[in-house]
């Protein structure tokens, strides 16, 4: 079964609202992307302005954790001016949509997706726990009036590391076939850290 989010603005109690194919190389994610974030009291939106990689992903799982800390249970990523995704930024939204499901509230909007982007999505099995039918979801988008510039997170190579872990489990978890494509994966990046925690 398909997710099914409620819709949007439904009362949440609270007063504020293979693995190749998925890996971007590093020059095409150079230079860094911005994003774009605004909020209101029914959403939270995420504009991704450039490519969705490992790059910008901290710097997203870091603000939606914050904002669903503060009360938000909906959000909405749009995707309008991004080419393509990396698999640790699907993983990102697949770990965000993961935490809305787990409050049982809200729920993760994508809008405005190429095919290319529903495309790699979908093969990964991320259309059972987010929506790519945003309709209502890009209306309120459209009416934020304030937006701002998400700064970079710190270039951090660990913190960088663990985002890309968790990312990569989340994908797994939202469907277990993803193991096979990322098993090599998680694996090099888990060897990677405790190769930096002997460094340490």
């Amino acid at each position: 079964m398909l997710f099914q989010p409620p819709p949007l603005g439904t009362p949440t109690g609270l007063t504020a609202p293979t693995a190749a194919r998925y890996l971007l190389p590093k020059s095409a994610v150079n230079p860094t992307p911005s994003i774009l974030v605004g909020c209101n009291q029914k959403v939270v939106c995420i504009r991704v302005q450039g490519k969705g990689s490992f790059q910008n992903s901290t710097g997203i799982k870091d603000f939606a954790a914050a904002m669903i800390q503060r009360g938000h249970r909906e959000f909405v990523v749009d995707l309008t001016n991004c080419p393509v995704m990396d698999s640790t930024f699907m993983g990102t939204l697949a770990f965000i949509a993961q935490r809305l499901l787990s409050l049982g509230q809200g729920g993760l909007y994508v809008i405005k997706a190429n095919e290319r982007n529903k495309d790699l999505l979908e093969g990964l099995g991320l259309n059972q726990i987010l929506s790519l039918n945003g309709e209502q979801a890009a209306i309120y988008a459209d009416e934020l009036e304030a937006e701002q510039q998400l700064p970079a997170a710190p270039t951090d190579k660990r913190a960088t590391t663990e985002t890309m872990i968790a990312a990569h489990q989340a994908l797994v978890e939202a469907d277990p076939d993803n193991l096979c494509k990322f098993k090599d994966v998680l694996d090099y990046l888990k060897l990677d850290l405790r190769r930096d925690d002997t460094v340490d």
